[in-house]
């Protein structure tokens, strides 16, 4: 059985708002998601689970409309789909009154239930956020009969709000699989058992490194997984540099460094960076026509100048600079 596990999608948000590439951003969430929906046509798989915050609001209805055609051209594939923190379902949600596209199950309900497909063998348990939180450990202890089915358990969750549990108890679970949500880097909980695959974009300058989805196979005999593999798919990363200067470094020479620590990787990816060294108490750091140029989020000077305390006591030994 092959599967692609996803999370934390949070269709419909703006990130970097502020910033001139902020709606390049919006759309890079949705190109990404849908990407993730050819790739689980592409390799055939049998299950997309998508482990909540699918939308970053309340989604509307034309929302709805948009992914239910990108399933639409999924037929055979099983699509999955609890709500978390984010997309909690209410009562006025759009949610309640649409109609999904026949390979589309939407956990509704905010107590565990579970759902068959006798075509792989495989029974889906899981649940909904209907409120901003959920303190209490619900997943731990879950008890999974010995009934020849290959069992799945989707949960959204992870921090003391919401949904805390314990990794070494989904570790020694009787799930062949835990398709995980709520933190957005990719992480595996246990080997082969449980992950989180982190959002599929990243969503804040915090959210460094790739991002992508978990592509999995298990084994219909064993019931277990035989392979689970991070899929990287974003458009860009949230790239931390530093850069370090001299009492000799000008504003010329550290445009020059930036834009070569820039090119590197690709002008494509978001940068924040720390300017850290000694500086000529002379030179100011202008670097307002490299942010115009380049996606840099954030630029923090962290450099001190280098002044000759000594030369500054002898001439102010009894004034407030000497002291």
């Amino acid at each position: 059985m092959k599967f692609i596990h996803t999370a934390d999608v949070h269709w419909g948000m703006t990130p970097d708002s502020d910033k001139p590439w902020s709606r390049e951003r919006a759309q890079a969430i949705r190109d990404t998601f849908t990407q993730i929906v050819a790739r689980a046509r592409d390799m055939e798989a049998d299950f997309l689970f998508i482990s909540g915050d699918l939308f970053h609001r309340q989604p509307l209805l034309r929302d709805l409309k948009e992914l239910n055609y990108l399933f639409t051209t999924i037929p055979s594939v099983h699509v999955v789909i609890i709500a978390g923190n984010h997309d909690r379902i209410r009562p006025s949600s759009a949610l309640m009154s649409f109609s999904w596209c026949p390979n589309v199950t939407y956990f509704m309900d905010d107590q565990m239930s579970s759902v068959f497909f006798d075509d792989c063998n495989v029974e889906v348990h899981g649940f909904s956020y209907h409120t901003p939180e959920i303190r209490e450990n619900r997943i731990d202890h879950l008890q999974v009969p010995f009934d020849g089915r290959i069992h799945i358990l989707m949960a959204h969750g992870g921090d003391a709000s919401h949904l805390p549990f314990d990794k070494n108890a989904l570790a020694a679970s009787d799930f062949s699989y835990i398709a995980l949500g709520h933190i957005h880097k990719p992480e595996i909980v246990a080997e082969r058992k449980a992950a989180f695959p982190g959002s599929p974009e990243p969503l804040d300058k915090t959210e460094t490194g790739p991002h992508g989805v978990y592509v999995g196979e298990i084994n219909p005999v064993s019931h277990k997984v035989d392979s689970l593999e991070f899929l990287p798919l974003c458009r860009s990363q949230y790239i931390p540099l530093a850069v370090s200067i001299t009492p000799h470094t000008t504003n010329l020479e550290l445009e020059l460094k930036i834009s070569q620590e820039i090119e590197r990787p690709g002008r494509h990816h978001i940068y924040r960076f720390r300017i850290r060294g000694m500086r000529d108490p002379d030179v100011e750091f202008d670097l307002e026509s490299l942010q115009s140029r380049y996606r840099i989020s954030e630029v923090t000077d962290e450099s001190e100048p280098q002044y000759d305390f000594s030369a500054l006591f002898a001439q102010h030994p009894g004034d407030m600079i000497g002291f």
